[in-house]
C-alpha cells in the first residue's frame, strides 16, 4: 500500500522529510513521495503533524 501527500493538507513543515529512512520525500510548495523509492514503512505517516500522508 502505496502513501501519498494529500496537497490540500500538507504545510510543507519537513517533518516526514526528516523521518524517511529511504529519502524518498520531496521539497516543494508542497512535498510529494517518490514511490520508486518508497518501501511502506508508514513513518512518514505517524510523524505528519496535519495528518496530510496517507494509505493511498
Amino acid at each position: 500500500m502505496a502513501y501519498i501527500i494529500v496537497k490540500e493538507e500538507c504545510q510543507a513543515c519537513g517533518t516526514c522529510k526528516d523521518e524517511c529512512p529511504q529519502e524518498a520525500i520531496m521539497e516543494g510548495d508542497v512535498y510529494s513521495i517518490d514511490p520508486e523509492k518508497c518501501v511502506e514503512c508508514g513513518a512518514c505517516a505517524d510523524v505528519c503533524p496535519c495528518g496530510a500522508i496517507k494509505p493511498e
